[in-house]
């Protein structure tokens, strides 16, 4: 299954690369933390579906996020400046399945508009940081 969020806001990839980090967690979300060892790339962080190793990896546009020992393979992105709408930031997250349980599938809602507050609140309050 697949999940996205659209955020109508206009930055660079070198600056989500650059400021959403492993170290700033609340930038990107309420909902998870970090709870033991943490480098750039990789955190063991709690949040409402238990304690998992968090990864981020730079990638075009942005960055990718994985939750590597959840059973059904959660990731997601948080891109911009690719087609078809350049102009915004996309949170793209998916799972490995094709159905899964209405109560999930809202947790994952509100964990996607979670985001999407924490970092429409972010470049709004930084917004110089978009204009360099």
């Amino acid at each position: 299954m697949e999940f996205f969020r659209i955020i109508k806001i206009h930055t660079q990839d070198y600056i989500i690369q650059k400021a959403l980090t492993l170290e700033h967690l609340a930038l990107i979300s309420n909902e998870i933390f970090v709870i033991g060892n943490q480098t750039t790339t990789e955190a063991q962080i709690g949040g409402i579906w238990g304690e998992f190793t968090l990864t981020r990896a730079a990638i075009k546009g942005g960055l990718r996020f994985a939750l590597l020992e959840c059973p059904n393979a959660l990731a997601w992105t948080i891109t911009t400046g690719l087609n078809p709408e350049p102009d915004t930031i996309v949170i793209h997250l998916t799972i490995n399945r094709q159905e899964q349980k209405e109560e999930f599938i809202e947790e994952i809602d509100e964990f996607l508009d979670d985001q999407c507050r924490c970092l429409q609140q972010f470049f709004l309050e930084n917004t110089a940081i978009n204009s360099n």
